[in-house]
């Protein structure tokens, strides 16, 4: 594992104190490893205000990743082989793929189905 990538649950587990969600991001960090968010997961979490102080925590030990147009090109055409219209989790998979991050998810099965059609070997930590 080179890294690890978030998904848009691991962000509402972080946001809801999840003790779990909050151990592996500590265990992340005690090896030095800065996750990775990718923007359209920021953009599905964040619905800003005070409510959200603990995600704001998290991500700013975070490298939140921009979606470039040639990314956006390798995702759309992810989401045809996948035959799979939820962008968010086709960047996900992606971006984990292309630096060869575990993920952690609430949403593992959708995950892997992606994973399969781009016939990326990744560990999905479910959270």
């Amino acid at each position: 594992m080179a890294g690890v990538t978030y998904d848009t649950g691991a962000l509402v587990a972080a946001e809801r104190d999840d003790r779990a969600m909050w151990s592996l991001h500590a265990g992340f960090l005690a090896e030095e490893v800065v996750p990775t968010v990718p923007a359209p997961v920021l953009a599905e979490a964040w619905r800003g205000g005070g409510r959200q102080a603990g995600l704001s925590g998290l991500l700013a030990i975070c490298a939140v990743e921009p979606l470039s147009e040639e990314q956006s090109r390798r995702v759309g055409a992810l989401a045809g082989k996948a035959a799979h219209d939820d962008i968010v989790g086709v960047t996900v998979v992606e971006g984990a793929a292309r630096r060869r991050d575990a993920i952690v998810t609430s949403s593992d099965t959708h995950i892997r189905a992606i994973a399969e059609a781009a016939r990326a070997r990744l560990h999905i930590e479910h959270i």
